[in-house]
């Protein structure tokens, strides 16, 4: 069961929700687990879709997914009876991030509705078992690990175990903050972007014009401008900005405008196209107020005013960032950027290359001078703290404590669980069907099935 309790059931939660009919003729069932089943269409089904996906699939896939889907049904069926909460507001959240994931992928509601041979809400349906399922296994597996922790004596006989050759080697890593002011326009500027896009609004109304045509050629949202300025919203998704999100639901007619309004953005006209209960599409222009140099000066100021505390040691970066910084990721996660796995360390790749050219100037521990920059369309200025620097290395117990901490408490949960999960087997009906009994991974589930329970 290698690395299947922690991430389990992936490939087969993921593609259950839009999986094709067509693909399977005929339907048996795989496995029992007390009273929950294992479909051989839901296998084959995830296995296709991960196919027409691009993703490599070894050999034994077949064997991995039914193993992960054994593992998940104990994992919910003792969630169950140890009535761990779960709610439907979780689960909902959970099938909307779903589907947004899914329109993605496919490009629009209308394709993946398409590729499914279901409408939207339908896709929703057949996925909420599945997706209830998956939160309460992952609610038990927390349960199970919760209280686990591990010790520096710990750590270093992980460390100790791990073959000398076989240690990864790391580039350079950096940590590296920043404090961010976006100066306000002029309210003149700001009349005049307002007066545009009423502007527009009128030629569409006039029927002059489409939505869509002005949003390419004059909206200043790149991610949207070549799609005619087309948004799939849901209420639920807290990362769109509060005001254009409920503007979006305020619309109540298909083709209807509504604006301008304001979000952090900038101005924006939005056009509802599709609307179906906490789910709609919509198309937006987005116009921003240019900011004059005289109002860049004026923050360019601030922010000195900001650095000249930090270096007094009047005030703490990280303080400084949470009271100052326009910067949306400084208000909930710190000033410093986070690398890919949710660590304060990032590789030079990550960074924009204005803010490259900036640590050439600096040495680890120093501020930069506030700068200039310009990031979507909005200019603004910021400093930076240049915090550290690893050289590149080997893995190793100085440097990289932290990580090899992670690694060994991963692996000391693994064990827990794989202990747990032998426990438990013995006290659950368990049926496998004759074709999948030659699995290796699956002998002590084979073994659990025939002791008469």
């Amino acid at each position: 069961m290698k690395n299947i309790l922690i991430i389990f059931l992936s490939l087969f939660v993921t593609t259950s929700a839009i999986a094709q009919p067509v693909k399977v003729v005929a339907d048996k069932i795989l496995g029992i687990v007390g009273d929950r089943i294992i479909l051989h269409s839901d296998i084959q089904n995830a296995i296709a879709d991960a196919v027409r996906n691009g993703n490599t699939v070894p050999e034994n896939a077949s064997c991995t997914l039914v193993e992960q889907a054994l593992v998940s049904k104990i994992l919910m069926l003792q969630a169950e009876k140890d009535s761990l909460p779960i709610t439907e507001d979780e689960i909902e959240a959970d099938l909307d991030n779903r589907i947004r994931r899914y329109i993605n992928v496919y490009g629009s509601q209308e394709a993946l509705e398409e590729v499914a041979g279901k409408t939207l809400y339908q896709i929703k349906e057949d996925a909420r078992s599945v997706v209830r399922e998956q939160k309460l296994a992952e609610a038990m597996q927390r349960k199970i690990v919760e209280n686990v922790r591990i010790t520096p004596n710990e750590v270093k006989t992980f460390y100790d175990r791990i073959p000398k050759d076989s240690l990864p080697y790391f580039e350079s890593e950096l940590e590296i903050g920043q404090i961010v002011i976006y100066p306000k326009a002029s309210r003149e500027l700001e009349k005049y972007i307002i007066d545009e896009l009423n502007r527009y609004k009128a030629q569409v109304e006039a029927k002059l014009t489409t939505f869509d045509q002005l949003a390419k050629r004059y909206s200043e949202d790149p991610g949207s401008k070549e799609r005619g300025g087309q948004y799939q919203v849901s209420r639920t998704d807290k990362t769109w900005d509060p005001n254009f999100l409920s503007a979006c639901f305020r619309i109540k007619n298909e083709g209807d405008i509504i604006g301008p309004i304001k979000s952090k953005f900038g101005y924006h006209l939005i056009q509802l196209d599709q609307k179906i209960g906490d789910e709609a599409v919509v198309r937006h222009i987005l116009r921003i107020p240019p900011v004059t140099d005289e109002e860049l000066k004026q923050a360019t100021k601030k922010i000195d005013s900001i650095r000249a505390k930090v270096l007094a040691g009047n005030l703490s970066f990280g303080a400084a960032a949470t009271r100052n910084s326009d910067d949306e990721q400084a208000k909930f996660s710190g000033p410093y950027f986070l690398g890919r796995d949710g660590s304060p360390y990032v590789t030079i790749d990550m960074l924009d290359k204005e803010l490259v050219a900036m640590l050439g100037k600096l040495t680890p521990g120093e501020y930069s001078q506030p700068v200039n920059f310009e990031e979507n369309g909005k200019k603004g200025v910021r400093f930076i703290h240049y915090k550290s620097r690893s050289e590149p290395h080997r893995l190793n117990l100085q440097d990289d404590f932290s990580k090899i901490s992670q690694q060994a408490l991963d692996e000391k949960k693994q064990k827990i669980l794989e202990k747990w999960m032998l426990n438990k087997i013995p006290t659950y009906y368990i049926m496998l069907d004759e074709e999948i009994k030659s699995c290796s991974q699956l002998t002590k589930w084979v073994l659990a099935s025939s002791v008469k329970k």
